[in-house]
């Protein structure tokens, strides 16, 4: 079923433009009424050949330009009913429009750059990660299960879209759309703080609301009930950190991947700048486990409202505190442990809840593991590994321990084939892995549940020199950090993975750290990976390895709540320190 999704401007010449586009639209249905068949056929091929396509996931999106408009308009197909598809536009703005309704608002144009959502067939979670299928669970992936759709950025395969299209005036409103994704990131960037040490606390007071329990301490006390199937309760001991893996070492721990908001809650409570006067703040975190929140009712038969029922009071409580008002909730702060979908449910869609498309929630700061690239305010930051280092030592120690590492295999890949989605290239990257020669390729069935334990893991990254990172259930993958930290260098197919995602935790130059290898190629079975990657010198392997290990790692990682660390800012250091930057800004 087709939805369309239209752009609304906010000055009334655009809107006057809109209305002639919509005439525009209007005449030409009346008059394809009176056209013969014939004719009609040769109309459609006529606005194919003019059109963009984008195939991803289980939706097609046809895009269409209007020259005298210069807007896109896009009509997007899926598997799932009456789908809602905002789609990104060129003049900076963002709406949406159904076909019953024309309800769009028009948002502060720092806050919207555009929309995107994407559908994909979601894979099983095993435990704590998403890296396959677990064969005694539902299909969850982003915990859904098959007939209901995952989101992600509708233009995955744009850049390589881009040097296939025959009309070059779309081709260049697909670049625009990229570079508005790259324009953010930009600023993403200026808001870095240069100074990360940070020993005085003047003007840098981060103030923690003292939320009711039901906003975080009760969700969390329901840990074994947010699954059917599971219990997660042992995941969320040690501060959220899970329990110790001794296998591994001094702080190892089994860390659930959704794990992100309690980890974080816990240390900005122990962050030597925090204020417990409100007027002495300049940052002001809300401990809202909104990702926790919507996991307790994805799988129990309720209604839209009852999955928004506790956001909707959040935004009714902070009403009553005097800082949300001073400067309209800019200076506010929420940690979402989920992707950027999951708060941003559409228009008769049942998954989710709609928290960031409240009005109140465009201009505070939103940080998750996978951001919405449009979104300016949506700031992604790395997903919860497995390793939550104490002091410098243990830092230097794993670092050590990682470049001694004979790494036996050129190539691995930890993960499950998606049968359900036939544009998914993982079935062609296992089909190369298990057949490549000289045992170059090591491939770990996470479909099996071979994928259920950190240690099995961590040894397969640590024995290899490259990963490949495919996108999982949505375009960034857990995978990518585990990679990362065990100094694998990963694969990546999708430049919305990580390119796009985390500005403050890694570099703008991404071939310091990773290989990149347009996903289409492989889909088209024009490039072998064994063979390419065999093909990169040892000495630049060895560069790029030693770059992960020394300059990256630490800033990728969460230090548990107890951390002493001097030499190094981990994760949270680094994002507490930009945020602080960013509100001075203000």
């Amino acid at each position: 079923m087709a939805v369309i999704s239209v752009g609304k401007k906010k000055s009334r010449a655009s809107k006057k433009v809109q209305t002639e586009d919509f005439a525009l639209f209007h005449s030409l249905a009346k008059i394809l009424f009176r056209i013969p068949a014939a004719l009609f056929l040769l109309i459609l091929i006529f606005l194919w050949s003019t059109s963009t396509t984008f195939i991803s996931g289980n939706i097609l999106h046809v895009c269409l330009s209007s020259r005298k408009l210069n807007n896109l308009y896009c009509i997007s197909a899926g598997t799932q009913p009456n789908f809602h598809i905002p789609i990104p536009l060129i003049n900076g703005s963002s709406a949406s429009i159904t076909r019953e309704e024309n309800d769009a608002r028009s948002l502060d144009d720092t806050n919207n750059v555009g929309s995107v959502v994407q559908e994909n067939l979601v894979p099983t979670v095993n435990n704590s990660t998403n890296y396959g299928s677990n064969k005694s669970a539902p299909l969850i992936g982003s915990e859904r299960k098959s007939d209901v759709h995952a989101v992600d950025g509708v233009i995955k395969n744009a850049i390589s879209t881009v040097y296939k299209s025959s009309n070059k005036y779309l081709d260049e409103e697909v670049m625009t759309a990229l570079n508005q994704v790259e324009d953010q990131l930009r600023i993403h960037r200026s808001w870095i703080s240069f100074d990360q040490s940070h020993t005085n606390c003047d003007g840098r007071g981060v103030y923690v609301y003292e939320l009711p329990p039901k906003f975080n301490k009760d969700i969390l006390a329901q840990c074994g009930d947010i699954f059917p199937w599971a219990n997660l309760c042992k995941y969320f001991s040690n501060d959220a950190l899970g329990e110790p893996i001794q296998k591994l070492g001094k702080g190892w721990y089994h860390t659930h991947q959704y794990s992100l908001e309690p980890i974080f809650h816990s240390r900005v409570l122990k962050h030597p700048c925090r204020v417990y006067n409100e007027n002495e703040a300049k940052l002001f975190y809300v401990p809202f486990y909104g990702g926790l929140d919507i996991l307790r009712w994805n799988f129990k038969n309720v209604s839209d409202d009852v999955k928004d029922s506790l956001s909707s009071e959040l935004i009714r409580w902070l009403e009553t505190q005097k800082p949300w008002f001073q400067k309209s909730g800019k200076d506010h702060v929420f940690v979402l442990g989920k992707i950027t979908w999951d708060f941003r449910r559409y228009d008769r869609e049942s998954w989710g809840t709609r928290f960031l498309e409240l009005d109140e929630m465009q201009n505070p700061i939103k940080l998750l593991i996978e951001r919405q690239p449009w979104r300016i305010n949506d700031i992604g930051i790395p997903h919860p590994t497995y390793f939550h280092p104490q002091t410098d030592d243990d830092i230097i120690t794993w670092q050590l321990k990682l470049i001694r590492s004979r790494r036996g295999s050129l190539v691995s890949f930890a993960g499950a084939a998606r049968s359900g989605a036939p544009k998914n290239i993982r079935s062609i990257l296992i089909e190369q892995c298990t057949s490549a020669s000289n045992g170059n390729c090591r491939f770990l069935n996470c479909g099996s549940g071979a994928c259920d334990q950190p240690e099995s893991l961590t040894e397969l990254f640590m024995e290899s020199e490259f990963c490949l990172q495919p996108p999982g259930d949505s375009a960034t993958r857990k995978s990518v950090f585990d990679s990362l930290i065990s100094g694998c260098i990963p694969v990546l197919f999708d430049p919305f993975t990580a390119y796009y995602q985390y500005a403050w935790h890694l570099p703008e130059d991404h071939e310091k750290y990773s290989v990149f290898i347009d996903e289409d190629a492989v889909r088209n079975r024009q490039v072998n990976i064994a063979e390419r990657l065999e093909k990169i010198p040892i000495k630049e392997r060895e560069d790029m390895r030693r770059y992960i290990v020394y300059d990256l790692l630490p800033g990728l990682l969460y230090g548990d709540s107890n951390s002493k660390l001097e030499k190094f800012q981990d994760a949270f250091s680094i994002t507490m320190n930009n945020l602080i930057e960013r509100v001075n800004r203000l």
